[in-house]
């Protein structure tokens, strides 16, 4: 494995640390400010580093030597967070009045302290009766993607990769950027609005934390990928069990409990330096 440092310079007594935490075989700086370590392993003394990293402002990953971004197959964006920078459920709960209300109960969710499901549930009862027209507003005055998502999906997309969206977000938002930024597939949960305003629930199953995984395996399968084929990028405990599912995960701007896990965390730079791991 090769352990990639990027977004600062990086100091000798780090350095030196990485390499005896890693057993890394040598240390070859790349621009721009990029350190690729050779024959890296992934060890407690390295995880016990990464506070040292991290404040230093560095983003890392361990990749596999000599991988392409063509020799993977699909990408997966969590939609929320990841791939825009708000959570859009917070946003309609702001037009309620109750955005500290069901912030809090996002943040919980998104450490594993609360259920998802229950956490959707308690979030959405808060906002029965919010007239859905409030919906059009959410995308059109405070959707924003985050830093680098369009130029790395374009990467992506010109390097052969189907992309997804897979999310515990709602249709409305994920629909829409299916459509803007040309992705092939997108799943998130549907808002029950009757009479012109939201009930509080939502239409058929909740997709959580299991339904986003099972959608990565179904799609994997039905492209012909194996594992190490896909990417899976999310920011909270919901998007676990979906990275577990790809062979490279991205933890971006993510909860300590998610970058734990992760092979790759970004932290500081756009999601188009994920293209910077790769020959």
């Amino acid at each position: 494995m090769n352990l990639i440092l990027q977004g600062g310079a990086l100091p000798t007594f780090l350095l030196e640390k990485i390499i005896a935490a890693t057993g890394a075989s040598t240390a070859e700086p790349r621009p721009p400010q990029v350190v690729r370590f050779k024959d890296a392993t992934r060890t407690a003394e390295f995880d016990a580093l990464i506070p040292l990293i991290e404040a230093e402002k560095l983003d890392w990953a361990f990749v596999e030597a000599g991988k392409k971004l063509s020799d993977f197959g699909l990408i997966c964006f969590d939609m929320d967070s990841t791939l825009i920078t708000i959570e859009c459920i917070d946003e309609l709960a702001d037009f309620a009045g109750k955005k500290a209300e069901v912030s809090a109960v996002t943040e919980a969710a998104m450490r594993g302290e609360i259920d998802y499901r229950e956490s959707l549930r308690r979030r959405l009862g808060l906002m029965a009766g919010l007239d859905a027209r409030v919906l059009a507003r959410v995308f059109g005055e405070r959707l924003l993607l985050s830093d680098g998502a369009r130029e790395l999906l374009e990467a992506a997309q010109n390097a052969g990769l189907r992309t997804a969206i897979l999310s515990g977000g709602f249709t409305y938002f994920t629909e829409r950027l299916r459509i803007e930024l040309g992705f092939d597939f997108a799943t998130s949960n549907e808002l029950e609005i009757s009479g012109g305003k939201l009930t509080g629930k939502v239409v058929g199953d909740i997709v959580d934390a299991a339904a986003k995984a099972h959608h990565l395996a179904r799609l994997r399968d039905e492209l012909g990928l194996r594992k190490d084929q896909v990417i899976a990028c999310g920011d909270g405990a919901n998007d676990l069990m979906m990275m577990a599912e790809a062979g490279l995960s991205v933890a971006f701007r993510a909860k300590p409990a998610t970058r734990a896990k992760a092979d790759v965390a970004i932290n500081f730079g756009g999601l188009d330096s994920l293209a910077n791991l790769f020959d």
